[in-house]
């Protein structure tokens, strides 16, 4: 017969080891994986005047990224504060582009602005980040989030020393961001957040932010300029900025459902060029930031529908010709691929339950047995 002393030892040594291994497995699940429910983006441009052109190239350039990895219009809170497509010195009217052959229209029939003009004000923006909306307001104008959203911020626009500016008439400080972040903090409105900054001195922006979960990158430090790109003698402007190209130059290579880590991205601005030094931060990031994907933040968790980019030639008004090169082609993903993924975690969960509750009902045998052997050899006497 083994003593009560061995069965004692043998059934502490099975808890720890059941105990140790599910701490193992807990905390690998919190260093690789995020409890990510639902994505989201807030996308602005900032600018009015003809001048500003680049900045909501940039912003509908981020915008059809955004589509493209899975991020659905329900989901994205696009903010234009000029329409330059409409503006009589546009060439293109209609049009907007990044690009100098002009085959990308970033203003094509698939785009759903929700702030525009005068609508895109500091106000609206801090509404939109804590959801403090007025009764009325629509659902398209609402950020929808909860504990498990993850949010990506793009801003671009005119900037200095912890300043963004807003229509040319206002500016959202360090401080309102830090603040209107820790609110949404407080009211479990996101579970982590990615905020990018395009303007000139954008890390000042970030200064005062002190809430968990969130990683930052600007175009440019203290004292820089961030630098615009592509000039187009043809319209007579710059189409982009040199940050948001390299950014996009770097993401437009990425997949849904992609391994790629968002730390590549920061390590790519190093050998793009940008004539800036942009900067990075991760603020109280509970996640090794090399397990952080760049589609946790730029795609979905609920993926269905890849968004066409558009294909487009465009000509001159003089030649009033509006020709479609090629055909929007929608694809779809292989759903069922996920599901399977899905149904075969699911099962290894189920085994790893039944595993357990294996060894439960052992050490639960175990104490009876030695339960009642004990009251057995009591009542015999001695």
């Amino acid at each position: 017969m083994i003593s009560s002393s061995i069965k004692i030892s043998l059934i502490s040594i099975l808890i720890l080891f059941l105990l140790n291994s599910h701490t193992l497995k807990a905390k690998e699940i919190t260093n690789t994986e995020s409890k990510i429910t639902s994505n989201w983006a807030v996308i602005v441009s900032t600018s009015r005047f003809w001048f500003n052109y680049r900045h909501t190239a940039n912003a509908l350039s981020i915008y059809y990224l955004v589509k493209n990895l899975g991020i659905p219009d329900s989901q994205i809170i696009l903010m234009l504060a000029d329409d330059y497509a409409c503006n009589p010195r546009n060439k293109y009217p209609g049009t907007i582009f990044n690009n100098l052959d002009h085959k990308i229209n970033l203003y094509g029939e698939n785009i759903e602005v929700d702030y525009r003009g005068l609508d895109v004000s500091v106000e609206n923006f801090m509404r939109v980040l804590t959801g403090r909306h007025k009764e009325e307001e629509p659902r398209n104008k609402r950020l929808f989030t909860d504990s498990g959203s993850n949010i990506l911020i793009y801003m671009t626009g005119h900037g200095g020393d912890e300043f963004l500016k807003f229509q040319d008439t206002e500016e959202i400080t360090s401080y309102e961001l830090a603040n209107a972040i820790e609110e949404m903090h407080q009211n479990k409105r996101y579970n982590e957040i990615f905020v990018m900054v395009d303007t000139c001195q954008a890390a000042t922006l970030f200064q005062r932010i002190y809430s968990p979960n969130v990683i930052v990158v600007g175009s440019s430090r203290y004292h820089e300029n961030s630098y615009s790109s592509n000039s187009d003698s043809d319209i007579g402007i710059s189409e982009v900025d040199q940050f948001t190209l390299a950014s996009l130059n770097f993401l437009d290579k990425i997949t849904p459902g992609s391994n790629e880590k968002l730390i590549s991205l920061f390590q790519s601005y190093k050998h793009a060029p940008i004539n800036s030094n942009p900067y990075w931060e991760a603020f109280q990031f509970q996640r090794d930031l090399n397990n952080v994907l760049i589609t946790d933040f730029f795609g979905s968790s609920s993926r269905s529908v890849l968004y066409p980019k558009p294909h487009f030639e465009f000509k001159p008004i003089l030649e009033n010709i509006l020709k479609e090169k090629k055909e929007d082609k929608i694809i779809l993903f292989e759903e069922e691929k996920e599901t399977i993924s899905i149904q075969k975690q699911n099962q290894e969960n189920l085994e790893n339950q039944k595993i357990i509750s294996f060894l439960l009902t052992i050490i639960l045998i175990v104490f009876i047995g030695s339960f009642i052997e004990k009251k057995v050899w009591k009542e015999i006497p001695k």
